[in-house]
């Protein structure tokens, strides 16, 4: 028998950890630790087909499941590769750990082929805990360490591992001596519950106010109910964040849907309109579409202390769990009637969904892609996952897709990288591989890495339960949020030279891998391609080809804020331009605004 090395030591710990799988990509840097996986049969390893991908699946993984996700990578180049989705887990706060190899300690210091210093690589990403071990003794302890700290902090952490150190006998688990610090792995979360009398004051000032606005972020989850109850107590409106989306059923008649640049015009009525704002879980960077500071009374309730104030000004700040929380202001909160607010929120929502109708129907050249994610809505199944990515498709996710109450979806939302729909939709299959996955992804994610990744779906789909894992490619051409970008901020033509993207076959990519697919090129064939999608017997791609003049429009905005698109497709002077500025117009109209020119 082979004898035990740090290697399997490390195993066995992500076992007591209780990882299922790894995520990677082999290198020689961890052939140390890939032979201890081979040997132990667990946790999985996971092959994508790039270390950034790899660490996006690990991010996927504890946004769908609630735990640790888990990325290892060679030195050198694997390394740099990882940075992209660790970054992505540190800015939506979730654990990952990176193990990461190393060049023999000998080496270290001489400039030696793929030597990076990477504790200080990983110094800002994993800032609350990276460190590379020196001894065989170190690692139980390192491991541990990584774990609870990602845990603690919804952070990435990352140890570092030579390859002499990985090969090393495996150390004496009950060494007891100076010098030697002896761990163990496991965790249990405790109740974090504001003080009784802070409740109190925020149970207060919410009953003070006479229009009261609750924004919900991802934070949220699990305290749905209780967010319910308490809006109707207190007669508000509720909004989501980007990341809050899935928090809330949006068929309530009081939510407004999501806020922001990208949201409703109910959320932004919902958000100039109030005097009180409950904040809750959320940590949404659009400042702008927030009250005016001074114009709301403001609670905020997160579990991380750090954020309480950050975004908005706020007079009782709560540090706790969002459930627990939200349990305890309603054991003091009282109803209070304000059936004339929760009119005119109402009132607010029913002219979004008839606006967002509107543009979902309005002519297009040649699908609206707006319809084209609309049309998902009473499609999507029940046991559903959705992975989202970022682009012009995260507007039409935020705007027309209701999620059936219980379904998870995710995208890379405050990094806002693309990329992430399909290692994030395979992260979810694997960790629930009975139940189906959607991805909505845009031509310009979907060249960046969706066809390699649609690899790893070719190769692993017959493993699962359930086959289904729909793709709808929304094929225009272009990098449209990008384009819009440049006409809203800049005033700037769109760049042809920048912007466009090559055409790719991607339903027959889809046929050519042994998977289905289709092509969809007409508004008549949008539904029939979603039905089969979602019926198919094996992993499908909706190639869908949609309309790069359909604008990225903030809602309500004045024309001074939008007078700039028009300026940059007045510059531009192509037929596209001209189509884009006649939708720009008609949806600008559909918002009650008449725009000059």
């Amino acid at each position: 028998m082979a004898e035990r090395t740090v290697s399997d030591v490390l195993v066995e710990r992500l076992r007591a950890w209780e990882v299922d799988r790894v995520f990677g990509y082999s290198g020689d840097g961890i052939d140390g630790v890939l032979g201890a996986m081979r040997r132990a049969g667990k946790p999985v390893f996971v092959q994508a087909r790039h270390e950034e991908t790899a660490a996006f699946m690990a991010v996927g993984h504890a946004k769908y499941t609630g735990g640790v996700g888990v990325c290892l990578s060679t030195q050198g180049p694997g390394a740099v590769h990882l940075l992209n989705g660790l970054y992505d887990a540190k800015l939506d706060s979730k654990p990952v750990v990176a193990i990461v190899g190393q060049q023999v300690s000998t080496v270290l210091g001489s400039a030696y082929q793929q030597e990076i210093d990477l504790v200080r690589l990983f110094g800002d990403v994993c800032a609350q805990f990276v460190q590379a071990a020196h001894t065989a003794e170190q690692v139980p302890m390192l491991v541990d360490r990584a774990f609870r700290t990602a845990l603690a902090t919804r952070s990435p952490t990352c140890v570092v591992l030579p390859h002499d150190v990985q090969t090393r006998p495996a150390p004496e688990p009950a060494r007891h001596e100076h010098g030697v610090v002896t761990t163990s792995a496991g965790v249990r979360p405790a109740r974090v519950v504001p003080r009784d009398s802070d409740v109190r004051a925020a149970a207060d000032l919410l009953a003070s106010g006479e229009r009261v606005a609750i924004l919900a972020g991802q934070g949220a989850y699990g305290a749905a109910e209780g967010l319910v109850e308490l809006a109707d107590r207190l007669g508000a409106g509720v909004a989501a964040s980007l990341l809050g989306k899935p928090v809330l059923d949006e068929r309530l008649p009081f939510h407004t849907g999501v806020m922001g640049h990208l949201g409703t015009t109910a959320s932004a009525r919902l958000m100039r309109e109030c005097d009180t704002l409950l904040l809750v879980g959320t940590n949404d960077p659009w400042t702008e579409f927030y009250p005016a500071p001074g114009q709301a009374r403001a609670v905020q309730i997160d579990i991380d202390g750090r954020r309480l104030g950050v975004r908005y000004p706020v007079e009782v700040p709560l540090l706790g769990d969002a459930a627990e929380t939200v349990a305890a202001l309603l054991a003091v909160v009282g109803r209070r009637d304000r059936r004339a607010w929760r009119e005119r929120v109402e009132t607010w929502v029913r002219e979004w969904d008839a606006i967002a109708t509107g543009r979902a129907e309005a002519p297009a050249d040649p699908v609206n892609p707006q319809g084209l994610v609309r049309a998902l809505n009473g499609r999507l199944p029940g046991d559903a996952m959705v992975a989202v990515d970022v682009g012009s498709v995260t507007y039409w996710y935020a705007r027309h897709l209701r999620l059936p109450p219980g379904v998870p979806a995710h995208l890379s939302s405050t990094l806002a990288s693309m990329g992430s729909a399909l290692p994030y939709g395979l992260a979810a299959k694997l960790a629930y591989p009975d139940r189906p996955v959607v991805a909505l992804a845009g031509d310009g994610a979907m060249q960046m890495n969706g066809l390699a990744e649609l690899i790893t779906v070719a190769a692993r789909w017959r493993e699962w339960a359930d086959p289904r894992f729909a793709v709808c490619v929304l094929n225009n051409g272009d990098l449209a949020e990008v384009s819009w970008e440049q006409r809203e901020t800049e005033g700037e033509p769109r760049f042809h030279a920048s912007q466009h993207l090559p055409d790719v076959p991607y339903a027959r990519w889809a046929e050519l891998l042994g998977l289905r697919g289709v092509r969809v090129t007409s508004p008549d064939e949008v539904e029939a391609a979603w039905d089969e999608a979602l019926t198919a017997d094996r992993p499908f791609v909706i190639d869908a080809v949609v309309d790069p003049a359909v604008p990225l429009l903030p809602p309500l905005q004045p024309y001074e804020k939008i007078e700039p698109m028009y300026t940059g497709l007045a510059a531009e002077d192509t037929p596209l331009a001209r189509r884009a500025a006649a939708h720009l117009r008609r949806e600008r109209a559909g918002e009650g605004f008449t725009d000059p020119g």
